[in-house]
């Protein structure tokens, strides 16, 4: 089945008089969502007890968990030393989220910075590759690990390279982020066949039962010319993308990802929104 959830809080979280992530399991459920991801954004600064507190709180109110990992990773660096940070970010979340009974940790691969294309995702590849052999060294193997779409034209993340780093290994499964990849495509996404552009090749080169069950980011995202400025809400009517198409595309396929809701403080009511048009499209369907 697919799992519709925000990121993080919204603003009816705080107006409801919660402050505690413990509390979202209840917030989000009761709106009849199904999983929720928790941000590492700044740091990985959680005790075991407190990560364990959050999961024994999902759990009990059966919402999937996952996590996103801090913003600080590049693979793309040259510094070698801080490299090392980011394979430590990535394993520090991959652990918080095991402790959390979660299973999906969310991550930017890197910043093109001054070098090549080709030599800033070459170097982001190697290292990867580094970071596969942590994971499975670490015992982490068992998680799915996802390499996210980026919406700014000097972000590593485009669909084909989310595509090419995932094909490593396994333990990658895409983040497919499609407002990212709607402001990085400066309003590419219209209709339903401009979703079946970028699913159907990574459908074909990752398998089907990897992107049946991928991970999905979804929001409106204002854009200009460098690609994505800053993320809106389901009240735009003017950057898009819209999520209908999509839905009917995930109905057609048969896919089941985990849908995520990233909008501007509206998180849990557009993702109840997103809920809401999928379960039309399939009563349209049929199904």
């Amino acid at each position: 089945m697919i799992k519709f959830g925000p990121s993080g809080n919204s603003e009816s979280f705080f107006e409801a008089g919660f402050e505690h992530t413990e509390d979202a399991a209840a917030f989000v459920a009761e709106r009849g969502l199904d999983c929720f991801e928790y941000s590492f954004g700044r740091g990985v600064r959680m005790t075991k007890a407190k990560a364990e507190s959050i999961g024994a709180a999902f759990a009990e109110r059966e919402v999937e968990i996952s996590v996103h990992a801090p913003y600080f990773i590049n693979f793309a660096n040259p510094d070698g030393e801080m490299a090392e940070k980011s394979y430590g970010y990535v394993l520090d979340s991959g652990r918080m989220l095991r402790t959390m009974g979660g299973k999906r940790c969310v991550f930017h691969p890197a910043t093109q910075g001054k070098d090549a294309r080709e030599t800033a995702f070459a170097r982001t590849a190697d290292r990867m590759k580094v970071l596969r052999d942590l994971l499975y060294l670490n015992g982490l193997d068992s998680l799915m690990f996802c390499p996210e779409t980026m919406g700014k034209f000097a972000q590593i993340g485009t669909a084909e390279e989310i595509t090419a780093l995932c094909e490593i290994d396994p333990v990658f499964t895409p983040c497919i982020d499609f407002g990212h990849l709607n402001a990085r495509g400066q309003g590419c996404l219209r209709g339903r066949e401009d979703y079946r552009r970028i699913l159907l090749p990574m459908i074909e080169r990752l398998g089907y039962e990897r992107m049946r069950h991928m991970h999905v980011h979804f929001s409106k995202i204002m854009y200009g010319p460098k690609g994505e400025i800053r993320h809106l809400t389901f009240a735009d009517d003017v950057y898009g993308p819209e999520f209908e198409p999509l839905a009917e595309v995930l109905a057609e396929l048969k896919l089941e990802p985990y849908i995520v809701s990233e909008s501007a403080g509206t998180q849990a009511e557009d993702a109840a929104e997103m809920k809401r048009i999928y379960a039309d499209v399939m009563a349209r369907a049929g199904q």
